[in-house]
């Protein structure tokens, strides 16, 4: 897999997924494609636990298994296939968009993008499972914060070494975060962090997180929670057991519920994705 431009046969058929016709680079534009990125693509790790048991996949599905995913099954996927086929996408599409580190619990733990738009720098993070449903624009003088149900996401002003640091509270709690880093990465940057996600230990081996976002609320499905926001309340209710999981997803992100069914069989207890 290579960190080139997409073919166009390729850029047309992920623009088709997401509903929305060429058009020249501008903010403007880049604000509609991030919008349709995360509300019509969710962050999820159904796809990536499918695909290792159905095909023994244990690297990124290529960008054709990616969109046949979308276009078929309303699949996603999690941070390193979001992040790099959205980037992708972008350059493919005359963005100045490159491919970045995010430092978490290791050093470039996380992908994240950034685009250039009118001498501005924009962080785009299609992979963080969070409502970033516009670019985010780095050269801030204050926070840039945002809001949903029990969430809270506030991105800082870069340091010294133009790092952007970004954390997320819940309930009033600081419970992750990461600081993104605007040098260019590669695809093979991340080559030991993407084998690493695919080990028996792995935490998207080992949990469920699912979120679908609207222009104002949130669906997501975090491990036996079923989590419903909107403005600043989220409800939250408990799924009993695998059958109310299985229906739970396929009622809310239109999965086929045989394909999620495979997915979830044989996970055993459950990880906390964000501890």
């Amino acid at each position: 897999m290579s960190d080139q431009a997409l073919a166009p046969e390729l850029v047309r058929r992920y623009l088709a997924a997401l509903g929305v016709a060429p058009a020249k680079p501008s903010l403007a534009a880049l604000r509609e494609l991030v919008f349709v990125q995360l509300t019509r693509i969710p962050f999820e790790n159904i796809s990536k636990l499918y695909n290792r048991k159905r095909h023994g996949l244990i690297d990124l599905p290529s960008i054709e298994r990616y969109l046949e995913g979308i276009e078929r099954y309303h699949f996603g996927g999690t941070c390193y296939s979001n992040n790099f086929y959205f980037c992708s996408l972008l350059a493919s599409l005359g963005y100045d968009a490159k491919l970045c580190g995010a430092d978490m619990n290791a050093p470039d733990a996380h992908a994240v993008c950034m685009a250039a738009v009118d001498g501005r720098e924009y962080l785009i993070d299609a992979g963080y499972a969070a409502p970033f449903l516009a670019p985010m624009p780095r050269d801030l003088a204050t926070d840039y914060v945002i809001e949903l149900g029990r969430d809270r996401f506030v991105l800082s002003p870069p340091d010294g070494n133009g790092y952007s640091r970004l954390d997320m509270y819940r309930d009033g709690q600081r419970i992750h975060g990461y600081v993104a880093k605007p040098a260019r990465k590669t695809l093979e940057d991340f080559r030991s962090a993407i084998a690493g996600s695919f080990k028996p230990d792995a935490t998207f081996l080992n949990s469920l997180l699912l979120t679908r976002f609207y222009a104002a609320r949130e669906v997501m499905i975090h491990n036996w929670k079923l989590i419903e926001s909107r403005g600043s309340e989220s409800v939250v209710r408990t799924l009993a057991n695998r059958d109310q999981l299985a229906a739970a997803v396929e009622e809310h992100f239109e999965m086929p519920r045989a394909k999620v069914e495979e997915a979830i069989d044989e996970l055993g207890d459950l990880q906390d994705p964000w501890t």
